[in-house]
């Protein structure tokens, strides 16, 4: 399935699809990591990031002056599917790779590209981004973290929540007021802060899941000083930067296979087993051909961002279709799975889905309010 659509027609990224599937192959073997739904959040190994690095698959957007490899975004959407598909561990990179990189590219200044981008095609650049607040999730023009002005920089004072990785993180990419609110604008007046997570006065509290894991985290900003150096882009158009990251955020593939590993073992548990029903081959040609659709969708924005147009609106449109099929898939695959003998591996990783399925349609930006942006994309409201 991974191979259907344009992309595999298209020899050079078929070859690095088979490249990477190879190389997930011997890794996996080697080293023993278990496919794992939300691998993305959290599956975080960092031998792994660098492995991958060292091996070619991160930074490829990054143009070959900082390290990286030069290609679309195609190349990258095609590594990322692979990737996620095989609940491979890549959470220690991912937020580097899939956002922080784009946004330095865009914005960043060039002292910055060359300290950072290096660190993040290799794999050994750990990012979080602090958006969301207490009261401000969805709705981040009611961010209350202050940045004021000080002596060669600024200083932050405020409460970031659901910051993943941060207690493992080098950074976190902070948006911050720099102006009063204005009632008229609300959206003016951020800007973007590289905040060190080793810097005074940053304390990383965890979140912890109903299960005990820890991927989310409260970050609290008390007075910290960030140089110059590290602000991003240009003070005042916070608003604009965050919202082109997001295109970033909610277009790719994780969005409509984080519960890929579990619904491709449950397919291939099926095949394996007596001829299924009819009703069992429809509910599974089904699941499919919904992923099928919405992959392509997606696979349509990355060639926007590949023409470099603005894909906001339909990153949003993918965003809320395909974490709606992923909280809907769980379900769908523990009835198809019922009548199987145990397999340790898909009642494992339906666990974790179960536990994951009501953050879905949360992190990102709620589909509620997300189903706003398209309205008002589309010219409605």
């Amino acid at each position: 399935m991974n191979a259907a659509g344009v992309t595999v027609r298209e020899p050079e990224l078929a070859e690095l699809r088979f490249a990477v599937r190879d190389f997930l192959r011997a890794d996996r073997a080697e080293f023993g990591w278990q496919a794992a739904v939300d691998s993305w959040l959290g599956g975080w190994d960092e031998g792994f990031s660098a492995r991958l690095g060292a091996a070619g698959f991160i930074g490829l957007t990054i143009p070959e002056r900082y390290g990286g490899h030069e290609l679309g975004h195609l190349h990258r959407y095609v590594v990322t599917e692979e990737l996620i598909a095989a609940g491979a561990p890549v959470a220690a990179h991912w937020t580097a790779d899939r956002q922080v990189a784009p946004s330095l590219l865009t914005y960043g200044s060039e002292e910055q590209r060359e300290r950072l981008l290096p660190k993040i095609v290799a794999g050994k650049l750990y990012s979080s981004i602090g958006m969301s607040e207490h009261g401000a999730g969805s709705d981040l023009a009611a961010v209350a973290t202050k940045a004021t002005r000080s002596d060669g920089g600024w200083r932050l004072s405020g409460t970031k929540v659901w910051t993943s990785g941060a207690h493992r993180a080098h950074q976190v990419v902070v948006l911050a007021r720099t102006s009063p609110v204005d009632i008229e604008h609300r959206h003016a007046g951020f800007s973007q802060f590289l905040v060190s997570c080793a810097a005074e006065g940053v304390r990383v509290e965890p979140i912890a899941l109903m299960s005990g894991a820890h991927h989310f985290n409260e970050v609290v900003l008390d007075h910290v000083f960030v140089p110059d150096a590290d602000v991003l882009g240009e003070i005042g158009n916070g608003w604009h930067q965050v919202t082109s990251e997001l295109s970033f955020e909610r277009s790719g593939p994780e969005r409509i296979l984080s519960t890929g590993p579990l619904i491709f073992a449950a397919v291939r548990a099926l095949g394996s087993g007596p001829t299924p029903d009819d009703r069992t081959a429809v509910a599974v040609g089904d699941l499919l051909a919904r992923l099928i659709s919405l992959r392509q969708l997606s696979l349509s924005v990355a060639r926007t961002l590949t023409d470099g147009g603005d894909a906001a609106n339909q990153a949003a449109l993918v965003k809320d279709l395909g974490t709606r099929f992923e909280a809907e898939s769980v379900e769908l695959i523990a009835d198809l799975i019922e009548t199987l003998p145990p397999d340790p591996e898909v009642e494992t990783m339906l666990r974790t889905a179960r536990l994951h399925k009501p953050m879905f349609t949360l992190r990102g930006g709620t589909n509620e309010v997300l189903r706003g942006v398209i309205a008002r994309g589309m010219g409605l409201r």
